[in-house]
């Protein structure tokens, strides 16, 4: 049966699976994660994306570190805008593949004042009205993969239930958006002198419809602006959501989260973590998130308050007892560069963060600063919870496709750090767009095929002294994850 089942996956993933290093493991290994902690049920199976459409058999051998088999869209199948997708799992870091992701064309509908919606999450009718919203979205798990399952079920549903909320808005995009909005959702004005243009609405007498009332000093907010609110409420509430059900089901660690939104002409890009997006135009490279990190926030990080285990100073190495007294280089939150300080007592203790580049933790703890759940995440051999110091608020980036005009080799690559770890934003770039250039424009499978290509780039080839990329560097270990989607897709058909 095996090898029936290795002959499906080579068809699956181009014929790219080394021969001579399989490794199989019982079918209690996909569904470890499964068992219940706490005699609490997971909130979602394991799996991988639905997309993928995999069997059991193929999500068992899907699991093998030995080989670690390239999965993308079966030739037969199609995601929106032709987008490209490629995963493996990593070389034994974790028993199962912890990253996962979403793809999804939703609708935005107004919903009357009647026909409220009652109750969220719902899956969309598929009768393609309102207004189209293009979702991508990947999570890259740590300390188990419930949390990365469980955001890529429910994050867009989040954010399509909230665009909803504003769906009178998005449809008249000329007004000018109301500041405050009346209990039934209509522009609200606070009391003034009600002109012969002022009508009342009978259901909150408060509320003046009339547009030319202003303040002097209110401050104009752009749709663009609302859009960007919404996505990080949605994240937050997906946040709130896990430690809410983590009462009722076994949701296993943390991930960071990125998600791109297509929606009435602009791409929104919104990162919690170290994943990264990148715009190729041209050969041109336009990154479209930052990473959130222990290095990278370091100064957010060190304004909170903390007690007394850790000391908010950053020193450029651990401090002796026998240097009390000297003067060392130090940083606090309000700088950006080194100066001197007398070392005092205080400054013995664990700094907050630790370590250098990928290396670097909070609070020796964990390595990024930005995504969801980690509710339960205490430092080691203590009582404190790493959670306070983290954050579920996407950096928003957005990108508006109207202003420029895309050939068939202009795309968004979105990857988890186990691609970017090993790669540079410009050797993506390079090898996206080489690749490309040899594929004919009209060929369905382009993308994801460049997706393939690119990740089995980071991955590298096994070798005696493990994976290695062609110039005999180590190749990423990591879960890898990538999109390739073409920004002419919503036009070229």
């Amino acid at each position: 049966m095996i090898s029936k089942v290795k002959n499906a996956m080579s068809t699956l993933v181009g014929g790219m699976i080394p021969h001579g290093h399989h490794q199989h493991h019982g079918s209690g290994n996909v569904h470890h994660q499964n068992c219940h902690q706490d005699g609490l049920p997971p909130r979602f199976p394991y799996g991988r994306p639905e997309f993928l459409d995999l069997t059991s058999e193929l999500l068992q051998y899907s699991t093998e570190h030995a080989s670690r088999p390239v999965l993308t869209l079966k030739r037969d199948s199609r995601l929106p805008w032709r987008t490209g997708y490629a995963e493996t799992i990593n070389a034994g870091k974790s028993m199962l593949n912890e990253d996962q992701a979403s793809c999804e064309l939703l609708y935005v509908k107004k919903l009357s004042d009647k026909k409220q919606r009652n109750s969220t999450l719902l899956d969309d009718n598929g009768d393609g009205t309102g207004i189209p919203l293009q979702y991508w979205g990947m999570f890259d798990g740590h300390a188990g993969s419930g949390c990365a399952i469980m955001a890529s079920k429910l994050l867009h549903r989040l954010i399509r239930d909230r665009l909803e909320d504003i769906a009178h808005l998005l449809e008249n995009t000329s007004a000018a958006l109301p500041i405050c909005l009346a209990k039934n959702g209509s522009p609200y004005q606070v009391a003034v002198k009600k002109g012969a243009n002022a009508t009342q609405d009978p259901e909150d007498p408060d509320a003046i419809s009339d547009p030319s009332i202003r303040f002097h000093m209110e401050k104009a907010v752009s749709l663009e602006s609302l859009i960007m609110g919404v996505i990080e409420n949605a994240f937050k509430q997906m946040d709130e959501l896990i430690e809410k059900e983590k009462m009722s089901y076994t949701i296993s660690g943390g991930c960071c989260a990125l998600a791109a939104i297509h929606l009435m002409g602009k791409l929104y890009v919104a990162n919690a973590g170290d994943s990264r997006a990148i715009i190729i135009r041209n050969g041109e490279v336009i990154p479209m998130s930052n990473e959130f990190t222990p290095e990278s926030e370091r100064q957010r990080l060190q304004h909170l308050l903390l007690g007394n285990e850790f000391t908010p100073m950053e020193f450029p190495r651990r401090i002796q007892y026998r240097e009390l007294g000297r003067k060392m280089l130090f940083r606090d939150h309000t700088m950006n560069g080194w100066a001197y300080k007398t070392i005092v007592e205080d400054d013995l203790k664990f700094p907050l963060i630790y370590g250098e580049g990928k290396k670097a933790r909070v609070m020796a703890t964990i390595g990024v600063t930005r995504g969801l759940g980690d509710h339960d995440l205490k430092v080691y051999n203590s009582n404190i919870y790493i959670k306070p110091f983290l954050s579920c608020c996407p950096e928003v980036i957005v990108y508006d496709m109207s202003e420029y005009e895309h050939g068939p080799d202009d795309v968004l690559v979105m990857g988890t750090d186990g691609l970017w770890d090993v790669t540079t934003d410009r050797e993506v770039a390079d090898t996206v767009s080489g690749f490309l250039s040899c594929c004919e424009p009209t060929d369905p499978v382009r993308y994801t095929l460049a997706a393939q290509d690119l990740l089995m780039r980071s991955r590298g080839v096994l070798k005696e002294r493990g994976w290695r990329l062609p110039n005999e560097r180590l190749g990423s270990g990591d879960d890898i994850t990538c999109y390739v989607i073409p920004l002419a897709g919503p036009y070229d058909r």
